[in-house]
């Protein structure tokens, strides 16, 4: 492993809560964004940063991604890398790390986990530990 590892949803959600210097990285695209939902941080008094690894709608690798994570302000204290399944945030996570971070973590899972098998995504993740999220 080449980031600082990986946590539960929940651990992410409960960092987020208790450490203000923690920050919750939403990697997924601008569609999934305004389609899916996003994580509603408001009881941690943070919002969500959301920067696409893969921009949509061509799914391309975002070559700026560091940067604009930086941009964003997030610094070397606890990052917490979320997409939909728990895929892009490792390759997020990995990349930062490269680029100096320390303290870069995976949420297993993802916000909405994989599939059923119904093809539905409904068996884990952010949204279906009850945490809070919005629709975008």
């Amino acid at each position: 492993m080449t980031y600082a590892g990986d946590v539960s949803p929940e651990e992410a959600f409960e960092a987020l809560r208790t450490d203000p210097s923690a920050r919750l990285v939403d990697v997924r695209t601008q569609a999934e964004w305004a389609y899916v939902g996003v994580p509603d941080l408001t009881s941690a008094d943070q919002q969500v940063v959301c920067v696409e690894w893969q921009r949509f709608p061509d799914g391309s690798r975002n070559e700026t991604f560091v940067d604009e994570v930086r941009a964003a302000g997030i610094g070397d204290g606890p990052t917490y890398f979320l997409c939909r399944s728990g895929v892009r945030s490792v390759a997020a996570a990995e990349a930062v790390t490269a680029a100096g971070f320390t303290q870069a973590y995976n949420v297993l899972d993802g916000f909405e986990g994989g599939l059923d098998d119904d093809g539905h995504r409904s068996v884990a993740g952010w949204k279906v530990a009850g945490l809070p999220w919005r629709q975008g």
